[in-house]
C-alpha cells in the first residue's frame, strides 16, 4: 500500500507576511508560493555584503544623496507575481518615494519600483534564483538596475565562463528588458545609478576577505 503524498500547502504574498515570525533571526522568502529559508550567510558573503554597503553608503554621500538614499536593514520585495516575495542582500531606496509605499510604514514592504534606485545579490548556494527568479521579477517589477555578485563562482557556466570565475552582472532597464554587463577581473564597475562608484570587480570580490 503506497502512502499518498499531502501537497504542500502554497502561500499567497499576504499570508506570507501573516506567517513570518516577528523578531526572526532566520530570513525567508516566499517563491511561487513555498515559504523558503534562506541559507544563513557565511563569513565571507557577510563580510562582502557589509562592506559593499559602506562603500555604497560613501558615493551615496559623495554625490549629495546622503539621507535621501537609504539602505534599510530589513524590506521585503513584493513582485507583480503573487506568490512571490524577496528580502535582498542590499537594496537602495530613494526615500521620499517611500509616501507612496502603503505597506512601508507598518511592514517594510515595497512594492513601488519608484521606491528603488538599486537592488543587489551576492550568490550563495541557491544561485538560480538570482540569476533566473529574482532576475525575471526584478525586470517584469521595473527595477531599474540589478547587480548580481557572484564572487564565490557558483553560477552556472553559461554565464561565468568555462572555467568558471568569479563575476559581476550589472543589469539596467532598457525598453523594459534588462541588458546585463559582465564585470570580472581589473574591470571597473560601470552603474548608471552610481556613475561615481569605481570600485573594479576584483576590489569588490576582495571585500570578501
Amino acid at each position: 500500500m503506497t502512502q499518498a503524498q499531502i501537497e504542500p500547502k502554497l502561500y499567497s504574498f499576504d499570508e506570507f507576511i501573516k506567517w513570518y515570525p516577528e523578531n526572526s533571526e532566520v530570513r525567508y522568502e516566499l517563491h511561487d508560493g513555498v515559504i523558503i529559508e534562506m541559507p544563513k550567510p557565511k563569513g565571507k558573503h557577510s563580510n562582502l555584503t557589509g562592506s559593499l554597503i559602506e562603500q555604497l553608503l560613501i558615493i551615496i554621500r559623495e554625490i549629495g544623496f546622503g539621507g535621501v538614499w537609504i539602505i534599510p536593514r530589513e524590506s521585503i520585495i513584493k513582485p507583480k507575481r503573487e506568490k512571490s516575495g524577496y528580502e535582498p542582500d542590499i537594496i537602495v531606496i530613494n526615500k521620499p518615494i517611500l509616501g507612496d509605499e502603503p505597506r512601508w510604514e507598518s511592514e517594510s514592504i515595497i512594492q513601488n519600483p519608484d521606491s528603488v534606485k538599486l537592488i543587489v545579490e551576492v550568490v550563495s548556494t541557491n544561485w538560480r534564483d538570482d540569476y533566473y527568479d529574482k532576475f525575471r521579477d526584478y525586470e517584469e517589477m521595473g527595477i531599474e538596475e540589478y547587480w548580481i555578485i557572484d564572487y564565490a563562482a557558483l553560477g552556472a557556466r553559461k554565464f561565468i565562463g568555462n572555467p568558471k570565475q568569479p563575476t559581476i552582472f550589472v543589469c539596467n532597464l532598457v525598453d523594459k528588458e534588462y541588458q546585463m554587463t559582465t564585470f570580472t577581473g581589473n574591470m571597473t564597475i560601470v552603474s548608471p545609478t552610481l556613475p561615481q562608484f569605481n570600485l573594479t570587480a576584483q576590489q569588490i570580490f576582495d571585500l570578501a576577505s
